[in-house]
């Protein structure tokens, strides 16, 4: 495994500053967004332009650029809501594959027409999850034209809000898509912390042989994200999960502060080092 983080921990809108910044911060992988390029994350229009030289960059960094966010929120009521969402979903593939970025990353959205994360009674509807799955299923036909993956990451306000969700999505679509599980040790526990180490392990059970990239969020008692180490997740044990299953990619500390960057990717070497 290695140490990454979100590109939009930083507060800079060039690509080479965001890439210098994580590395001197002790980061080897990336999740890139186009906001690191001034862009949307999900743009009606791509000028290529504007992505030259980019992977470039962060070779020169010494940087992996393991992913690029593409989420957009694929159950929304609205139908012409989720139509323009896949557009830009389309420019987020496209920018993927000029950037040389693998993988895709998605959450599957809420019913909730203006917040994709706050969770709604209707989430777990058939409709909400059928819709989910239209959008899906464009999204894996794209990206497998592409030679592309996309990750999709539970949340707890999502249609797919945990592990059992993600197995099943996994399940009907079938090993044969491009099609993988983003696993975030926050997003797993946080409504039940003293359950953390048998959620953890069911997560790893189900979802083991599926994981494309591990997320190291951190969240304290009332679930504010902290630098991690700092919170109440035991990402200790949910390393030595990944490490269990066979995982050996990135893994991506996020939502704290510039400021505690280069502590973070401290953190996260030193506990990648412990658990080898």
């Amino acid at each position: 495994m290695k140490p990454g983080v979100f590109g939009r921990t930083y507060p800079f809108q060039t690509a080479a500053k965001i890439f210098g910044a994580a590395k001197r911060d002790g980061f080897a992988a990336i999740q890139f967004n186009l906001s690191g390029v001034g862009l949307p994350s999900l743009p009606a229009e791509l000028y290529e332009a504007t992505l030259d030289g980019l992977a470039g960059a962060a070779s020169a960094a010494g940087l992996e650029l393991v992913a690029l966010s593409g989420t957009y929120n694929m159950a929304n009521p609205d139908r012409d809501m989720r139509l323009a969402g896949r557009l830009g979903f389309a420019n987020v593939v496209r920018a993927a594959v000029l950037i040389g970025a693998p993988l895709v990353t998605i959450c599957t959205g809420s019913r909730d027409p203006k917040d994709m994360w706050k969770a709604h009674p209707d989430n777990g509807s058939d409709a909400a999850w059928n819709d989910m799955r239209g959008e899906l299923d464009a999204a894996l036909e794209l990206a497998s034209r592409h030679g592309l993956k996309i990750g999709v990451e539970p949340e707890p306000g999502n249609v797919v809000r945990d592990a059992r969700d993600a197995r099943r999505l996994l399940d009907e679509v079938g090993a044969s898509a491009p099609l993988g599980i983003v696993l975030d040790a926050a997003n797993l526990v946080s409504t039940d912390l003293p359950r953390q180490s048998e959620i953890m392990r069911e997560a790893m059970d189900l979802l083991g042989d599926a994981l494309v990239l591990a997320h190291a969020k951190d969240v304290d008692a009332h679930d504010h994200v902290t630098c991690p180490g700092d919170g109440e997740v035991d990402l200790v044990w949910f390393t030595a999960l990944l490490r269990k299953a066979g995982y050996d990619g990135a893994l991506v500390g996020h939502g704290f502060e510039a400021t505690d960057a280069a502590r973070a990717g401290l953190y996260l070497a030193h506990l990648i080092e412990e658990i080898a």
